[in-house]
């Protein structure tokens, strides 16, 4: 009996689905209206709090009691107004010497580094995050005391190949900016410990130069679109963590049991259906995150509880969006749920991370609705 084929009328198709969003329009401005009342926005509130006490340090016990998450006593406030307290009694000779080496920059009203800065060449870190900025400038290079790039959530679409001359650099975030590329030349870093070029959303490759990276510990490429595990990752010999979640990855590398030092891979949100048995061989694996969606074949000893592995399938609940015409206005709404999304990932690990086992599975409720 051969294959039956279903012919379909594309415009009747079309007009269908746009009917749907018309009612899912609809829909969602009747949810808004009702979510204000409800319990999500709770939920929503007392996730980010928890995510922004994570980031904070703030040791669990204090923000919760009893299983329940207290948001109401401004806790993070009051370790604000602490920490500047502590900050006012430093010697005021120890905190300009703190600060004279940092350069801080963050509000829309920047769309370009000041002209002032070329001249600021002793400088060990920039901090860059919520401007309009699309260009770190070639002068870059000059910077040879270079210690950590941390430019998050701007609008970067270019990085120089001058930033390879900074060889003194330890840290570098780019991550959800606009890159379609990284520079080859970044792989004369050669002291480059961490690497952050997660939410770019178009970045598909890494340049075969970054092989040169031995002293990397911390990769996170997430939220991209990586078809695989780039080469030049598997050669980072030192890499302790590896983010290539949320991306199109189909299977793993056979050699992946290259990375001997991984202790923590995090591959949730691709479309694996198997797990090689070269995993077997990762002997300091400590925590490994997928999506159980679509895995039919792994290695049962993954799953073993006599190992030290935290093995954790999530069973992800995606729920699509409505699209609009402004292609611009889905790409920032896409850019921020990722954003959110792993943020609540990070506070979830950390959380993992203090218990002493888990569950095979976990069910991940998404909180990427449209509130």
């Amino acid at each position: 009996m051969g294959h039956k084929v279903v012919v379909f009328d594309i415009s009747v198709i079309r007009a269908l689905w746009e009917t749907r969003v018309k009612k899912h329009k609809a829909w969602q401005k009747k949810e808004a209206e009702r979510l204000e009342k409800s319990a999500l926005e709770k939920i929503k509130e007392e996730w980010n709090f928890v995510a922004e006490c994570r980031r904070k340090g703030i040791p669990q016990a204090v923000y919760c009691k009893n299983g329940f998450i207290d948001t109401s006593v401004r806790l993070l406030d009051k370790i604000e107004r602490n920490a500047l307290t502590r900050q006012s009694s430093l010697p005021k000779d120890r905190g300009k010497r703190s600060s004279a080496f940092v350069f801080e920059l963050s509000g829309e009203h920047w769309t370009e580094l000041p002209d002032s800065l070329k001249e600021q060449t002793h400088l060990k870190e920039w901090h860059i995050s919520n401007t309009l900025i699309q260009i770190i400038p070639t002068y870059i290079e000059l910077f040879q005391a270079m210690r950590i790039l941390d430019l998050p959530k701007n609008q970067i679409s270019h990085l120089p190949a001058e930033i390879g001359c900074l060889k003194n650099l330890k840290e570098l975030n780019v991550s959800f900016n606009h890159l379609k590329s990284i520079p080859p030349e970044l792989g004369d870093c050669e002291n480059l410990d961490r690497l952050d070029c997660s939410g770019n959303l178009e970045l598909m490759e890494l340049p075969f130069e970054l092989s040169n990276l031995k002293q990397v510990t911390f990769v996170d490429i997430s939220a991209n679109k990586f078809s695989s595990v780039p080469i030049c990752v598997l050669r980072m010999s030192n890499l302790q963590w590896l983010d290539i979640s949320n991306n199109n990855l189909i299977d793993l590398p056979q050699d992946i049991d290259r990375l001997e030092e991984l202790q923590s891979f995090l591959l949730y949100k691709n479309k694996l259906t198997y797990l090689p048995y070269s995993m077997l061989n990762l002997k300091k694996l400590t925590l490994l995150v997928v999506s159980g969606d679509h895995l039919v074949e792994l290695p049962t000893a993954l799953c073993d509880s006599s190992t030290p592995l935290k093995f954790v399938s999530l069973m992800d609940n995606p729920i699509d969006n409505a699209r609009c015409e402004d292609g611009d206005e889905i790409m920032e709404s896409e850019r921020d749920r990722q954003h959110f999304d792993k943020e609540v990932m990070k506070a979830y690990i950390e959380d993992l991370k203090e218990r002493e086992s888990v569950p095979s599975y976990t069910t991940k409720v998404s909180f990427s609705l449209q509130l």
